[in-house]
């Protein structure tokens, strides 16, 4: 055997140029995409409503000279929100951060696994909030389902947008979509009939946005593990086979429906406009830094009657 051999002169050591870590990117989630977010000074509070019925009659009569105008009114009431903190924390200890090689960044890396914990948290109350049944005005599962020949997922939304407009006075401006739906509605001849083809063929949200005339399609591809730590993981969609057409304010403001608003505590403590704060605070008990981020919003369901839920639309 030749002397000296490969493992006398070199040992295996992690490369600092290149770590391999699966971080799912932010864009995949769409809790921050479709309702408008209203950053607030306190943790709870009340916002006023206004009856929609009294702002779709018209009292108005015609006027004989010498006579009052016609009277009418309108009512005021309030809802509150309360903005819950989620958190989550991840401890670096001293032995371990001192004995890590390059490339590791033991609380860079922390603070990223924390951020993303809390970001997976909101996409998964967001789903349980509003993209499921029994929350919005109608529950629709289509007579043909999407995936199958000769399905109208086209005409079948299109008739929910009129249906929401008829009942509101707004015409629905956003269509949240699970991701394998939208790998169905791609293909699907109801969508391909009605667009020319694009001189790359691409079929994008945005050509199924101008297709429905509506402002955005946002695409819920967020992914996560559903085993428990240690397990092997059981990987899967966070959404899955359903859909949500709704009217979302642009922003938000003063006498302006919307399907939803999330409440941010932008006043806790230093948190940004999202809720989000960050720590490093030392833990000498445990010979540790923990790193730990809080988050705290509310979801609140504002207009029912602002969204229709498309439920198990492929099979």
């Amino acid at each position: 055997m030749p002397q000296p051999t490969k493992s006398d002169v070199h040992v295996n050591r992690p490369l600092t140029s290149i770590s391999i870590a699966y971080l799912q990117n932010q864009d995949e989630f769409v809790s921050h995409k479709v309702f408008p977010t209203l950053p607030v000074n306190k943790q709870s509070d009340a916002y006023f409503t206004y009856p929609k019925g009294q702002w779709f009659r018209s009292d108005a009569k015609e006027r004989a000279p010498a006579t009052e105008s016609a009277g009418s009114g309108y009512e005021v009431s309030t809802d509150t929100y309360y903005a819950k903190v989620q958190a989550l924390h991840k401890d670096v200890d001293d032995q371990i951060r001192a004995n890590a090689d390059d490339p590791l960044n033991m609380d860079s890396e922390a603070t990223e696994f924390v951020t993303r914990g809390l970001l997976l948290k909101r996409e998964k109350d967001w789903m349980a909030k509003y993209f499921t049944t029994g929350v919005w005005s109608a529950d629709v599962t289509p007579s043909t389902l999407w995936d199958a020949s000769g399905s109208t997922p086209i005409t079948d939304i299109r008739q929910r947008i009129g249906a929401i407009k008829k009942a509101t006075g707004f015409r629905p401006n956003v269509f949240a979509i699970a991701e394998d739906v939208w790998i169905t509605i791609q293909d699907n001849a109801d969508f391909l009939d009605r667009i020319a083809i694009t001189q790359r063929k691409i079929v994008t949200t945005e050509l199924l946005a101008s297709v429905l005339g509506i402002d955005r399609v946002v695409v819920a591809g967020g992914v996560e593990n559903t085993a428990n730590e240690g397990a092997t993981a059981a990987m899967n969609w966070i959404a899955t086979k359903d859909a949500l057409l709704v009217y979302a304010a642009p922003r938000p403001s003063l006498l302006q429906p919307s399907g939803g608003y999330t409440f941010s505590w932008k006043g806790y403590l230093g948190a940004g406009v999202d809720g989000l704060r960050t720590l490093r605070f030392r833990m000498p008990h445990l010979r540790s830094d923990r790193i730990e981020g809080e988050m705290a919003y509310d979801q609140k369901l504002v207009a029912r009657d602002m969204g229709v839920f498309f439920n198990n639309t492929i099979s």
